[in-house]
């Protein structure tokens, strides 16, 4: 199972104790993928357009919980024009009217303003049921990649108006989220792992919390000691070259200057340079009597470079 189904396992087995929050996920399920249509009879028939069995457990326990209602036998088809599956989730006009006006839909028409506009505010006016709700929406059109490799997650909306109340109810929360336009969706996205963790508190996910923290703390290490490992090669490397440049200029300078023209100083760094040439600057300043300082090996090198710039010169 990836990352985003173990996330949304835990959230379907989350049920909330007060019925306030239940009618606020609930909201969110029929917001996201609720459907209503006629039965062959001309009675009501309130549907979900999913195939997800954890949001399928979901709604049947918070219909269970809240209404007392007995799901019975699960009933899907396959609407064969649409390409969608529909798993009914309530029948009769008295059900599924009692059950859209406890969500403030009160009907079709209002089921298709809130999938548009969002779901009614006084539905969502706690903050637990604001948690409630961002469960239920996660579990219908949230998803988010595997930590191991990077740190997205995303809600996939269908209209603008809709979006854009889920980005300010998270930005509710503190937590930054932005929206991108993909295709004809709108995508709700998060890109920072802070943001993710505070998201997934939130929606009170917190073995999936436990296990995405996991992830960053072995990334944040691995990509710290490879920092660690590229500035120490780096340095080596600097230092490398540098030493096989100063052994450079100082042959040429034994060869057509001569060291016996050089100064006392620059002569003794010239020939400790020749016998320690990997030495680090610090360790060729200690093997001189009396020592010299880093910068001063640095100076009386740098001086060396400059004899051998002017023989080739």
């Amino acid at each position: 199972m990836s990352f985003s189904g173990e996330v949304k396992e835990e959230l379907s087995r989350q049920i909330s104790a007060s019925r306030h929050c239940r009618l606020a996920e609930l909201g969110a399920l029929l917001c996201c993928l609720g459907r209503w249509k006629s039965g062959a009879r001309g009675e009501a028939v309130l549907c979900l357009q999913t195939e997800n069995e954890a949001v399928i457990r979901k709604c049947f326990t918070l219909l269970e919980k809240t209404f007392n209602i007995n799901t019975g036998i699960l009933k899907t088809y396959y609407d064969e024009r649409k390409g969608h599956t529909y798993v009914t989730v309530a029948d009769g006009n008295e059900e599924v009217s009692g059950i859209l006006r406890s969500v403030r839909m009160n009907d079709a028409e209002g089921m298709t303003e809130a999938q548009r506009r969002g779901i009614d505010p006084l539905l969502i006016q706690n903050i637990c049921c604001k948690r409630a709700f961002l469960r239920g929406v996660f579990l219908c059109i949230g998803s988010m990649s595997d930590p191991e490799k990077s740190y997205h997650l995303e809600f996939v909306c269908a209209y603008r108006e809709s979006a854009e109340q889920l980005r300010q109810m998270i930005h509710g929360f503190d937590v930054e989220a932005k929206i991108v336009i993909r295709k004809k969706y709108y995508v709700v996205y998060l890109k920072e792992g802070a943001g993710i963790v505070d998201l997934l508190n939130i929606m009170e996910a917190h073995v999936s919390l436990m296990n995405f923290e996991n992830y960053r703390i072995v990334k944040e290490m691995r990509n710290s000691i490879n920092r660690k490992v590229n500035c120490e090669t780096a340095n080596i490397t600097k230092t490398v070259n540098a030493s096989s440049k100063q052994t450079e200029d100082i042959l040429l300078i034994r060869e057509h200057y001569g060291f016996q023209n050089l100064p006392d100083s620059l002569r003794e760094t010239a020939e400790i340079r020749l016998q320690y040439p990997d030495a680090t600057l610090k360790e060729l300043g200690q093997n001189l009597t009396p020592p010299v300082g880093k910068s001063g090996m640095n100076h009386r090198l740098r001086k060396l470079s400059e004899i051998a710039d002017r023989i080739r010169g």
